[in-house]
């Protein structure tokens, strides 16, 4: 069927796309990407071809925005902890040794304010949150006051003053390691660090040794490195951590848009029309 292959919808990184099976499909136009990030791609390598690719970033924001706060909640009143002291056969504790923060009146810092920050942003002012964001680019001054939302030019001036930070970024090599051990030391040791980007992008090493050592209070992670993580790794013995299954997205509905999106730059490509959501290689 290699011949007859025009298109590829890929969906959680499958299939895997390198050259030996670009050279197998000679006719491959498009490769539609099921969701936004794009960093399982070796876009160059698939451009050299004359294959385009597309992703799906209209389909994915609302339900990752969800996935980010449902982890700050849950992580600021302890859920996965209370919700084992609650199914106990004991149910013996003291309350003093359950107490959560709060998030109203918090501050919340959001590295990466594309689509999904925003989202989250919205979301963050409703439940009463004073809103830090730092970006490559600043919001229009509309964008800020309709969400309450103060722009740092410098990410450490971000991390010295918030008590939640939300890592939502590209993983690209500029974000490789991006919250490190210098910008662990530069929060608080009450704040929480919340990654719904990529695993990558946060030196887990570092995050460890922050968690087990107090310089920061908790995380909250959807997304680790590699995906799933060994089994005897650190990370899954901390009571501080919550880590859950890269659920960004998994929604019914989000899945059913992102496959109508991948469909609709598949067409367009296939019929010679401009592709929605192309993205080129930088």
């Amino acid at each position: 069927l290699s011949k007859k292959i025009q298109a590829i919808y890929l969906w959680w990184h499958k299939p895997v796309i390198d050259q030996e099976l670009l050279q197998s499909l000679p006719n491959l136009r498009v490769i539609a990407n099921s969701g936004v990030g794009m960093d399982h791609l070796d876009l160059k390598l698939v451009a050299s071809f004359g294959v385009k690719m597309a992703n799906a970033p209209r389909a994915v924001s609302s339900s990752t925005a969800d996935t980010g706060m449902a982890l700050l909640l849950a992580s600021a009143r302890r859920l996965v902890e209370v919700y084992h002291i609650a199914i106990s056969s004991s149910m013996d504790y003291c309350e003093a040794d359950i107490l959560g923060v709060e998030v109203a009146g918090a501050t919340l810092g959001i590295i990466g304010m594309g689509s999904i920050g925003y989202k989250i942003a919205l979301r963050a002012k409703a439940f009463e949150m004073n809103i830090l964001y730092h970006n490559r680019t600043q919001r229009k001054a509309q964008e800020e006051q309709a969400v309450g939302a103060t722009y740092c030019k410098k990410i450490d001036s971000l991390l010295q003053q918030a008590d939640f930070v939300m890592v939502v970024v590209s993983l690209t090599p500029q974000t490789h390691n991006l919250i490190g051990e210098r910008e662990l030391e530069l929060m608080k040791p009450t704040a929480t660090l919340i990654n719904i980007s990529r695993g990558a992008v946060v030196d887990q090493e570092a995050l460890v040794t922050a968690l087990q050592t107090g310089v920061i209070r908790a995380a909250a992670l959807d997304v680790t490195h590699p995906e799933p993580l060994p089994r005897d790794h650190p990370l899954l013995k901390l009571k501080n951590v919550i880590i859950t299954p890269h659920l960004g997205i998994k929604t019914d509905k989000a899945t059913y848009m992102i496959t109508e999106e991948a469909v609709e730059n598949i067409l367009a490509a296939l019929n010679g029309l401009p592709i929605p959501n192309e993205v080129l290689p930088s």
